[in-house]
């Protein structure tokens, strides 16, 4: 039978289950990542589970995003981080060294393999046909500790891509019109997979800037073919042994199928404040900028970097607005150093900034009050950018030049001639800031400050829950809504305690107090509840604080599993028009909880008006089992 790519590595890994769509499966993972906003929880449980060295191919801890160090919190998950790493038998990247996705794709990612990585950009490695999935922490662990990664059979959707990129386009544009054809939950419970002649024109890098925002669309990964582009890539890497060809077998049949005609493609740009807002740059501007930031996982490779410092060279940035440059790793940041490209980033105004996350995630570079920022990055929600009355527009690095240049935001097509730039550069490859685990770490010493605390445990499901709804929410809630990111917050990500006082913070600043108040409550919420980043603290935050179940229309694949994780209970409405029955201050009540979860059926009454609501569980009976024992710590111990 001919097989898609997705089908083919998950059948090669399948450990659980039977690889049906729609069912419960368990596969190997060959590696994982994570990184030090997740990291540091990550090997607080993968230490609970009681390992001694990681059982995985290979596992990597990566410094990227707490990386703005204004006291001691930050610096001191540094140092348990790499004292873990050789502790546990994991490679360990230092901060400076890059994104992890990026320095990922170009020193350790393969393609056929499997990679679960605690970031929810981990399918950026599906650009070298590797499948890659984001995940929560405690997810990372138990596969680093040995065990399967849990998730449902995936329908794959093919988009097939024809024609070539006009100049003054990228791979931005390409996943900004999926976006705007399928919206952020166009790729909930799919894999996304390339294929026609377009593909062969694009490079590696620009292939994981397409991965890398598929999450964004809610997919569970996304993935290319491994071809000659590939093996040219990993050549350059130094790594042609781990090449493997893959595509998909000739008749292979998909779920859903796609055309995007690359000839037809314009300069794109995602609007405030979902990546899904999105409209031809012309038909936008002009719009005045008061910031451009180039860079992130998304768009900080060579070529991206290069094509902004060709546009800028010899010309100054306009004099409204600051731009901030942020090479996705070392590697580029030394081939951009040794080609004098940065010489032409620093004379037209640009400020460079170390290889990391930084300003993606609200860690440094807030645009000012009501500003508009223009960036290269992947995510554009309310506040993420540290500014909470700032608009983000999403754009690709040409873009973004012309409104560096120009002061509003601009079709780059108005520039002019596009730039000679070389089809092809050889990397500098130098993995000194790459430390190798040692063969036997049995005898290191994990060093911990006085930040990171113990991790929480949940108490077992109770037979019934009498819950107090503490908030009712929206459509498409974050978890950049539910715990915010940014430099007050996330170096408190191994403090539990400290972090709950910020659950809810930009919806409910009292969300807290209250919940501290009630002891046990619930969070009613609308469609895709929990989208955006793998942060499981959006989970564990809420947990520590008493809730002990979110009730919601539908839920974003990591969110949802991540509440599982730690023993909250997710629930949808069977009918959505009873979302409107329910407010905040309601006293909800189930029964019978242990029994009625052997159904999907689960009947919630409101003691207010004294209405019974039908909502459904999503769980498969692993999940039944592993939200009675308060998560899956307490679960994987018994």
């Amino acid at each position: 039978m001919a097989e898609t790519m997705t089908y083919k590595i998950l059948k090669q890994h399948l450990v659980e289950g039977r690889l049906e769509k729609g069912s419960e499966i368990g596969i190997r993972i060959d590696q994982t990542l994570t990184q030090d906003a997740t990291g540091t929880m990550a090997y607080l449980q993968l230490e609970a589970l009681g390992i001694d060295q990681v059982k995985t191919d290979l596992s990597v801890s990566y410094v990227d995003h707490n990386t703005l160090q204004n006291s001691f919190e930050n610096a001191d998950d540094h140092r348990f981080l790499q004292s873990a790493a050789a502790r546990f038998g994991v490679w360990f990247s230092r901060p400076g060294n890059g994104i992890c996705h990026q320095v990922h794709l170009e020193r350790f990612g393969a393609p056929g393999k499997t990679l679960l990585g605690s970031d929810s950009h981990t399918p950026t490695a599906g650009g070298l046909g590797m499948l890659g999935i984001g995940a929560g922490g405690l997810d990372v662990a138990v596969a680093m500790a040995g065990g399967p990664f849990y998730l449902t059979a995936p329908e794959v959707l093919k988009v097939n891509l024809t024609g070539k990129l006009p100049t003054w386009t990228g791979a931005k544009d390409i996943i900004l019109e999926l976006l705007r054809r399928l919206s952020v939950k166009g790729g909930v419970g799919k894999v996304i997979e390339y294929a026609g002649p377009g593909v062969g024109t694009l490079s590696v890098h620009e292939r994981a800037t397409i991965t890398n925002m598929g999450a964004e669309l809610g997919a569970t990964s996304s993935l290319f073919p491994s071809d000659a582009v590939t093996k040219r890539f990993l050549e350059d890497q130094k790594r042609a042994d781990q090449f493997v060809p893959l595509e998909a077998d000739p008749g292979a049949e998909y779920d859903h199928e796609i055309t995007i005609n690359l000839d037809e493609l314009e300069p794109l740009a995602s609007m405030p404040h979902s990546p899904d807002m999105v409209k031809p740059v012309k038909e936008i501007g002009p719009l005045k900028v008061d910031q451009v930031a180039v860079g992130s996982c998304t768009n900080g490779s060579y070529y991206d970097l290069r094509l902004v410092a060709e546009l800028l060279k010899g010309k100054v940035i306009h004099p409204g607005l600051s731009l901030v440059v942020a090479p996705g790793s070392r590697q580029v940041y030394m081939a951009l150093a040794r080609e004098s490209i940065i010489e032409s980033l620093l004379a037209s105004g640009a400020r460079l900034l170390e290889s990391a996350c930084g300003p993606c995630i609200g860690m440094g570079q807030a645009p000012p009050s009501g500003g508009v920022s223009v960036r290269t990055f992947n995510r554009n929600f309310a506040g993420r950018s540290g500014t909470a009355d700032a608009g983000v527009y999403l754009t690709g690095p040409a873009a973004a030049a012309a409104a560096a240049l120009t002061g509003v935001l601009t079709d780059p097509r108005e520039l002019g001639d596009y730039p000679q730039l070389p089809e092809a550069y050889l990397p500098v490859v130098d993995d000194r800031m790459l430390i190798k685990p040692p063969g036997d770490g049995s005898n290191v010493e994990i060093m911990r400050g006085p930040n990171i605390k113990p991790l929480p445990l949940n108490e077992a499901l109770p037979e019934k829950l009498e819950l107090k709804v503490l908030l009712a929410v929206e459509d498409n809630i974050t978890t950049d809504h539910i715990l915010p990111g940014g430099s007050k917050v996330l170096p408190l990500r191994s403090n539990i305690e400290a972090l709950s006082e910020y659950v809810f913070a930009s919806l409910d600043p009292g969300f807290p107090a209250k919940a501290r108040e009630f002891g046990r409550g619930m969070v009613v919420g609308g469609e895709n509840y929990g989208q955006g980043s793998s942060r499981e603290h959006a989970a564990l935050a809420p947990m520590h604080l008493g809730v002990k179940a979110v009730l919601a229309k539908s839920f974003a694949r990591i969110h949802h599993a991540n509440l599982v994780n730690f023993g909250v209970l997710p629930l949808t409405f069977a009918d959505p028009a009873d979302y409107e029955k329910i407010s905040a201050g309601d006293e909800l009540v189930m029964d019978d909880l242990h029994r009625q979860l052997n159904s999907r059926e689960i009947n919630v009454k409101n003691r207010r008006n004294d209405q019974n609501i039908k909502a459904l569980h999503h769980l498969s009976p692993r999940q039944v089992e592993v939200v009675k024992a308060g998560g899956l710590l307490n679960y994987t111990r018994r």
